[in-house]
């Protein structure tokens, strides 16, 4: 049986780890659907570690901090590795920060960030499992509630 190989970055983002269900919702977050760049995205694939996990490749894209969070709230578990010269030069685990600044919605359809030019803000309560409080409304939400901007 004849095996496909996924070509090595040269420089780019490689997001390993991700639950699979999570693979594509990571994808959009990111927005890849309209990248110009190489894009690899695989789902399902098997992981001695995970059982499934997904898996994604970026060529000539490295993540922000507001990126690589956004992709924490969905996918914790997921590891970000820096491809720079083919090498993986800087490996991270991804985690929920503590605090979170403009990266989701407030549920709450009274907030004023859903009315007023204000940032969104929430204090991580939980990450297991996420739990948000909002800074302005004092609404209490979970990752099924999550609608990230």
């Amino acid at each position: 049986m004849k095996e496909l190989k996924i070509a090595r970055l040269k420089e780019g983002t490689v997001i390993d780890h991700i639950k699979s269900e999570n693979t594509f919702r990571v994808a959009r977050i990111l927005g890849l659907e309209n990248s110009s760049s190489m894009v690899t995205i695989g789902a399902n694939l098997d992981s001695t570690k995970m059982g499934r996990k997904g898996l994604i490749k970026i060529e000539n894209k490295f993540l922000n901090e507001k990126e690589a969070n956004k992709i924490a709230l969905v996918a914790p578990e997921a590891n970000l590795c820096i491809i720079r010269n083919s090498q993986v030069e800087k490996k991270i685990r991804l985690e929920v920060p503590d605090e979170l600044r403009g990266l989701a919605r407030c549920i709450n359809t009274n907030c004023v960030t859903n009315h007023e030019k204000a940032e969104t803000r929430f204090i991580v309560e939980s990450k297991e499992p996420l739990k948000l409080r909002c800074h302005y409304c004092e609404r209490i939400f979970g990752k099924g509630d999550l609608e990230i901007l």
